[in-house]
């Protein structure tokens, strides 16, 4: 049985300096993210598009979206499977190519979660479980690169 979900975001854009997009640094990038009652994310290009670099970009929003579903789908992979997460960080890298149009592409993204478990019994279905949590996440499974995995497991 197939369900259907539906999401809305709003994003406003703040850049507009007195003259709109007059010129290429003419304007800013600077975006409010929101969706109905939630808190409002500030974002911005990357500072090599002229962004404001403490501010979001949509690429790292990208790699956070990818670590967090990831994440979602593994701590459920481990109840499934019988294994204790105590503990979990990820820290995401992801390529970009821009091509000669101005336009780009990611190219992959890795994801390097490091997970503590309960027990040394546990470490083996801990590693095996980030299968299954990759074909389970819905965001992973949305994007057109790889999204490759290099976890380490503790015991903790």
């Amino acid at each position: 049985m197939r369900t259907e979900h539906h999401y809305s975001t709003t994003i406003q854009w703040r850049g507009n300096r007195g003259t709109g997009t007059s010129g290429y640094r003419d304007y800013g990038r600077e975006v409010l993210v929101s969706a109905d009652g939630k808190h409002p994310i500030d974002g911005s290009a990357d500072p090599t598009f002229h962004g404001n670099a403490d501010r979001w970009n949509p690429e790292e929003m990208l790699l956070a979206a990818l670590s967090q579903c990831h994440l979602l789908s593994y701590l459920h992979v481990a109840v499934l499977r019988g294994f204790v997460v105590t503990a979990y960080t990820d820290e995401a890298v992801g390529s970009m190519e821009q091509t000669p149009d101005g336009g780009g592409h990611f190219t992959s993204v890795t994801l390097r979660p490091l997970v503590t478990v309960a027990s040394s019994d546990m470490v083996d279905a801990a590693i095996h479980g980030h299968e299954l949590a990759n074909r389970m996440c819905f965001i992973a499974n949305s994007v057109n690169f790889p999204v490759l995995h290099e976890p380490r497991v503790v015991v903790g």
